[in-house]
C-alpha cells in the first residue's frame, strides 16, 4: 500500500491501511491533493458520495464588528452580504458565476448595439461545450445550415471584432453576431 500527498493530513497512513484492510483492498496506491477526513476517504472507496463546491453567503455583514469579520475572512470560499443595503451582491453574482462554470455570452443583432439583458449561457466544463457551433444550436437548431461565420468581440477575440468560425472556443461576456451565408 502506498500513500502520496501534497497536503498535512488529519488522518495517518496506518488509518487509511486499515480502512483499506476493512475494505479488502491489500495492493493500492493512492495519491492526497487536499485534506480529507477519514469519512471522506470511505465516501471515496465507496464510490456512494459526490463531493460538489460550496459558497458561503453571509448575510447581515452590516451588523457585524470588524473584528468578526477578520474571523470570516480566514474562511474559505465566503461572500458576505447585506441584502438590506444591496451590499455586495454584484460580488456574489460574479462568484456563483464563477463557481458554476457558465459563461454568459451577448447577441449582437447587425446594426444594433449588443443585448445585455438576455445573455445566451453555455457551461464552461470543457472547450467543445464553449464553441460558437454550440453558441448557434442554443439559439435555433437550423442556424447553423446558413452558417457563415461570425464576428466575436470580448476576451476570446485577439482584436476587436475578430472574424471566427464554428470551432472558436468563448469566452465569458463575449459578444457574438452571426453572420449567414448570401
Amino acid at each position: 500500500m502506498c500513500f502520496g500527498s501534497f497536503c498535512r493530513l488529519q488522518m495517518s497512513q496506518e488509518v487509511a491501511r486499515v480502512v483499506c484492510r476493512e475494505y479488502k483492498i491489500s495492493c493500492a496506491e493512492f495519491i492526497l491533493r487536499e485534506d480529507i477526513t477519514v469519512d471522506q476517504f470511505i465516501d471515496v472507496i465507496e464510490g456512494n458520495r459526490a463531493y460538489v463546491p460550496v459558497l458561503y453567503v453571509f448575510n447581515k455583514m452590516d451588523s457585524i464588528t470588524i473584528e468578526e469579520l477578520d474571523v470570516l475572512d480566514e474562511m474559505p470560499n465566503y461572500v458576505p452580504i447585506s441584502s438590506q443595503h444591496s451590499w455586495n451582491l454584484e460580488e456574489l453574482m460574479e462568484a456563483i458565476w464563477e463557481r458554476c462554470s457558465m459563461l454568459r455570452i451577448y447577441t449582437k443583432p447587425k446594426g444594433q448595439i449588443p443585448d445585455y439583458d438576455e445573455p445566451v449561457i453555455l457551461h464552461a466544463d470543457n472547450e467543445s461545450q464553449r464553441t460558437i457551433e454550440e453558441f448557434c444550436n442554443r439559439l435555433h437548431r437550423g442556424l447553423l445550415a446558413d452558417f457563415s461565420h461570425a464576428w466575436v468581440w470580448g476576451r476570446s477575440a485577439k482584436h476587436q471584432p475578430q472574424r471566427c468560425g464554428r470551432d472558436h472556443v468563448l469566452e465569458d461576456e463575449d459578444i457574438v453576431s452571426i453572420v449567414k451565408k448570401i
